[in-house]
């Protein structure tokens, strides 16, 4: 299929681009409204049909833009996203298949390909992911370690939260979330006074220090992402500064070869 210009002006006009928002806005509301009994009981026929309605228009202009960019339409990585995103809806909703049904929500995930912004911070948090599978792995193996300990440690005198090495997983993991930490930590100095030093030195490790780097990576990562939009606009507008001074360059030279055919 070839390209079709005419369409991708009108794909990329702000106004259908808004009109595209705003139905998502509305789905994703139509959507939560489905799950009040009362609601459905009052206006079922309306949500359904404002639902079926929002459907076949995301259908088509996914249609639209295929047309208006051709196979190009496969470069952009969201028009991936938006064509799984609509599809996944269109799967059977009934016998086996009705569990799908929830996964219609998932449209209200469009808003990330069409808003901008949001594009923005997904891109940096994907190009972030590098640092932050570092990160992980760094974070697993203090809690790896340090569930070791616990378990030789506290594992008789808190056989419920340390009796072994799953459950002193699951217990530091819970601590380093700050769920309720102390009341671990007090169950334990009770028989153990100085488990304290244990705990906080896991606490200032885990949620102080390792939790923070994932905040410090994502950061990088948007400043960097903002850094290369802004370098792109500033050689966009490089660009047309070129071009509109190479049109006055041959104005001039036309200008210069009338004035020299009229004195001759």
């Amino acid at each position: 299929m070839f390209p079709n210009a005419r369409l991708r002006v009108l794909v990329t006009e702000p106004w259908f681009t808004k009109t595209i928002t705003a139905l998502i806005v509305l789905n994703a509301l139509v959507l939560g409204a489905e799950t009040s009994p009362a609601l459905v009981a009052s206006f079922g026929d309306v949500l359904h049909l404002v639902d079926r309605v929002a459907l076949v228009v995301f259908v088509v202009e996914l249609v639209l833009r295929f047309w208006a960019y051709g196979l190009g339409f496969f470069r952009d990585p969201w028009n991936w996203f938006d064509t799984v995103v609509v599809g996944v809806t269109l799967l059977p909703v009934s016998g086996a298949f009705s569990v799908l049904r929830a996964l219609r929500v998932i449209r209200v995930l469009r808003l990330v390909s069409v808003v901008p912004s949001m594009r923005r911070v997904v891109a940096a948090l994907l190009s972030a992911l590098p640092g932050m599978a570092s990160i992980t792995a760094l974070l697993a193996l203090v809690l790896y370690v340090s569930a070791i300990i616990a378990t030789k440690l506290f594992g008789a005198v808190a056989p419920d939260h340390f009796g072994d090495l799953g459950d002193s997983l699951f217990t530091l993991f819970q601590v380093m979330t700050g769920d309720a930490w102390s009341d671990v930590s007090r169950l334990v100095m009770e028989q153990q006074p100085f488990a304290w030093v244990f705990f906080i030195g896991f606490v200032i490790v885990t949620s102080f220090t390792v939790l923070n780097l994932f905040i410090a990576v994502a950061v990088s990562a948007m400043e960097n992402q903002m850094g290369e939009e802004r370098a792109e606009q500033g050689r966009g507008e490089a660009e047309v500064t070129m071009d509109v001074l190479a049109e006055l360059r041959s104005l001039r030279t036309e200008l210069r070869a009338l004035r020299d055919s009229a004195s001759g």
